[in-house]
């Protein structure tokens, strides 16, 4: 369909390609990495999109000797930031034409009358009604505008689209066994799949029980809050399956540093900074401490809940000789944490000689 539209608006030089395997491999995999939330939330669907469309489209204005690019975000949102702020890293000298910015089509409602005016077709096109705004991509569908505008106000069932409701989600749970390895599936239940592979297969089953779906006001760079919906089946259960990984073969402190690190990288992905200099830093150290991260993770699906029953590693660093409640046969000596405590507790019995 789009490129009937292009042709029929006499452009000559048409580029659609497929980045499917390239998103999934070098943007979300190295994402998830981190275990990377934003807000608390909302898991990046449409930010990590966006550095991989502008580095496309800088690298296709040079292969044409073009001088300029353009994009349709909006003057009021995250996504101008994000494919300007990728455009000028990569090609400092390019020429952005941002027409929401420039031009008087500053709303949804102009923009349908200029496409109607200029027989220029609109999926999803309701009447009068706008549609919702939506971006979609293998890691998610986004939804905003319409009655999502009022944050009081419930979505429509008939909005979603990829999962079903977790209450008509199979009564009968799903399982499934995800292998990894330094950090990233390289197989689901024993199959080995390519990258997009994987996360196409984990929207679908994660779709059919009714699991990711989320609904966020979240706070844009530019300041104002924004009501969204979102879908991210697959993203949803790689974010739980990922952490229960780490907690068989990570390192305490290394795990807690990327708990610490991750929301400031979230926050650099949500911004539009995914090519900056500390971005780049810090994916080095995240990507270090997926060494060890290797192993499977049995993962149950049921009514929208992503359940964790099994993790198993050849890199584990549970001992269980060392963890068990029944007798350890040496392998710890009880008597050990009584200094610990003491030395431990010797600062909060100071403070509290103080306080007396």
């Amino acid at each position: 369909p789009v490129r009937g539209k292009a042709e029929a608006l006499g452009i000559k030089e048409i580029y659609i390609e497929d980045l499917t395997e390239e998103f999934v491999r070098d943007y979300v995999f190295p994402m998830f990495r981190c275990n990377t939330v934003y807000e608390g939330e909302y898991l990046l669907g449409t930010s990590i999109a966006r550095p991989l469309i502008a580095k496309r489209m800088v690298e296709i204005a040079e292969q044409t000797g073009a001088d300029a690019i353009s994009h349709g975000a909006t003057g009021k949102g995250n996504d101008q930031i994000r494919f300007e702020l990728g455009a000028y890293a990569l090609m400092p000298g390019v020429h952005v034409i941002a027409p929401w910015r420039e031009w008087d089509l500053l709303s949804r409602e102009k923009l349908m009358k200029y496409a109607e005016t200029h027989g220029i077709e609109i999926d999803f096109n309701k009447g009068k009604k706008s549609p919702y705004s939506m971006d979609a991509n293998l890691l998610h569908i986004s939804y905003e505008g319409g009655i999502l505008e009022d944050p009081w106000a419930e979505p429509e069932e008939d909005m979603w689209r990829w999962t079903v409701s977790p209450q008509a989600a199979p009564d009968t749970p799903s399982y499934i066994e995800l292998s990894y390895k330094k950090g990233d599936i390289v197989a689901i239940d024993g199959k080995a799949m390519t990258p997009a592979q994987v996360l196409a297969e984990l929207n679908r089953i994660g779709g059919e029980n009714g699991i990711g779906r989320d609904d966020i006001v979240e706070n844009r760079y530019i300041g104002m809050k924004s009501r969204g919906c979102y879908e991210t089946p697959g993203g949803t259960i790689m974010l739980r399956a990922h952490r229960a990984m780490e907690s068989l073969t990570l390192d305490r402190e290394v795990m807690h540093m990327k708990d610490e690190l991750m929301p400031r990288y979230a926050k650099l992905i949500y911004n539009g900074y995914w090519w900056s200099a500390e971005r780049e830093m810090m994916q080095k150290m995240i990507d270090a401490s997926q060494e060890y991260v290797n192993g499977v993770v049995r993962v149950k699906l049921y009514k929208g809940n992503v359940d964790i029953v099994g993790r198993k590693s050849d890199d584990s660093l549970f001992d269980e000789a060392i963890a068990t409640f029944e007798e350890d046969e040496g392998a710890y000596d009880q008597k050990d944490a009584d200094g610990f405590i003491k030395l431990n507790a010797l600062r909060l019995k100071m403070q509290a000689h103080r306080r007396k």
